[in-house]
């Protein structure tokens, strides 16, 4: 793993608050419809919502037994888990209609049985990713405050024309152009940071470069950067 993959783990081992939550609010609903996918109908949302918190907790328990040397990608590490969750609760289930006791299954079983002849599907695997540039869009907003987000993200989110923007929000369309220039840059940074952050293997980094939104220097290719993000941002909002 990268130093800041590394750094992030060490975070979540030593139970560091603001890790856990960054976690949890940029995979947790990801795990929650995972979960209801494979209930198969059987699991509503306030289950799907409980069990994708048990897989947090199973993570806290998992995390200090983690071995990079596996290259399990993060992505894979999370499903992992969660099937390893939801395994259990209909194990338990199983065992209260019997009457029966039911013996857990070891955590470090489940953390080692991926396989990758099964590997995550496209769906999920594209639904992390997603949520690797919400996390980047997140982080953006916060940095560079509401109104030249909100220039941002009419201009290149939502598609509008310059002129529009710059008529909603009381600005030349000149400044407009600066405030795209300054907030792209940022957002790059960020994209780097996050993709450093929840990347276990060399084969999820290289997954940024070959989006569309690669890092290049000096604001080069903008408008294939802008689309490429209109359509991410377009999938993120059909799942909300």
């Amino acid at each position: 793993m990268n130093p800041t993959s590394t750094h992030f783990i060490r975070r979540l081992r030593a139970r560091d608050s603001e890790a856990w939550f960054e976690l949890w609010e940029n995979f947790g609903p990801i795990l929650r419809s995972q979960l209801q996918r494979w209930g198969g109908g059987r699991i509503g949302w306030e289950t799907a919502q409980d069990l994708s918190q048990e897989t947090m907790a199973a993570l806290a328990q998992a995390i200090d037994k983690h071995d990079a040397s596996k290259g399990a990608r993060f992505s894979t590490w999370l499903l992992t888990i969660a099937r390893y969750t939801l395994g259990d609760e209909i194990d338990k289930r199983m065992a209260q209609k019997r009457g029966e006791g039911v013996r857990p299954v070891a955590l470090e079983y489940a953390e080692g049985a991926s396989d990758p002849g099964d590997r995550p599907d496209l769906a999920y695997e594209q639904s992390i990713f997603d949520a690797k540039v919400q996390a980047a869009l997140r982080a953006v907003e916060r940095e560079v405050g509401m109104n030249d987000f909100e220039v941002f993200r009419q201009r290149v989110l939502e598609g509008m024309s310059g002129l529009e923007v710059a008529e909603a929000m009381g600005m030349s369309p000149s400044g407009v152009s600066r405030c795209l220039t300054k907030v792209r840059e940022i957002l790059r940074k960020h994209l780097e940071l996050v993709f450093d952050r929840y990347s276990f293997t060399s084969e999820e980094g290289d997954e940024l470069q070959g989006s569309g939104l690669s890092l290049i220097v000096g604001g080069a290719d903008a408008a294939g950067f802008d689309l490429a993000l209109s359509e991410i941002y377009a999938r993120l909002s059909q799942r909300v």
